[in-house]
């Protein structure tokens, strides 16, 4: 019988990156950092604050980080979060809260790019272990860190919704789908390069050229028009009650 050791089988490595939960005073975040919106900004605020009661304004603390975090280079310090809950008219923890929980909230700086990698078992099973070597290597940027340059940030994700076009990466905003170590390497180079390539006309970029999440077919359905309101629906006129209600409460037991 083999000792239990033996019996173990070496498991894929999970993320690196473990944020914690507390503050921790850094050079460029502290208690004498400064954060106020640009008058543009507080434009959108007012816009997003419109939107609610104004004894709820507190339901607009995750739009409102969303807007400082873009404003702050993809990054949220406590200043930012304090002036959140300072327009929110609420104590700063109820952000703090918020701003915690959610990971799409960075509370320490990410580089240029921010590569968040889908790890999850569709993305795993097609690939994706390889694709984060090779960004690794060809950006020297590990995974859960960001690099020396300021250009990459690397972490590994949980299931980003794009599985049938798997593996993929969301490079900030935008999803990159259908990878191999091939087409990584050329995405990336694009982005140093500052040519990003653009989306396409779906919202998102296979890179193996194909559309959306058509396979290589093509599209092979849903290809007229979809039928009008009511379709399938039976007429008003066979919906006229039929049945006594009296009668049915006496078959229920009524």
């Amino acid at each position: 019988r083999q000792p239990a050791a033996a019996q173990v089988q070496a498991a894929r490595a999970m993320s690196g990156y473990k944020p914690i939960g507390q503050h921790r005073p850094t050079a460029e975040n502290n208690d004498e950092t400064v954060f106020d919106f640009t008058d543009e900004n507080y434009a959108r605020v007012e816009y997003v604050l419109g939107k609610y009661p104004e004894n709820y304004k507190q339901s607009g603390i995750i739009p409102l980080l969303d807007l400082a975090q873009r404003q702050n280079g993809g990054w949220l310090p406590v200043a930012a979060m304090d002036k959140v809950a300072s327009i929110c008219g609420i104590d700063p923890m109820r952000v703090y809260e918020v701003a915690t929980f959610y990971t799409m909230f960075n509370r320490e700086p990410v580089g240029k790019y921010f590569i968040q990698l889908c790890g999850t078992t569709p993305c795993m099973v097609c690939g994706s272990e390889e694709i984060k070597k090779t960004i690794e290597e060809h950006t020297g940027c590990k995974e859960g860190t960001t690099s020396a340059d300021g250009l990459w940030t690397l972490r590994e994700v949980e299931c980003l919704g794009a599985c049938a076009n798997a593996p993929m990466i969301q490079l900030n905003d935008d999803y990159y789908e259908c990878l191999t170590p091939e087409t990584t390497i050329a995405l990336l180079d694009a982005c140093k390069a500052g040519k990003k390539p653009p989306m396409g006309a779906w919202g998102s970029l296979p890179m193996n050229g194909q559309v959306s999440c058509e396979g290589p077919l093509g599209k092979t359905c849903n290809t007229e028009a979809p039928p009008g309101p009511g379709f399938g629906m039976r007429p008003d006129s066979e919906l006229q009650g039929t049945v006594d209600p009296a009668s049915v409460k006496e078959h229920m037991g009524y």
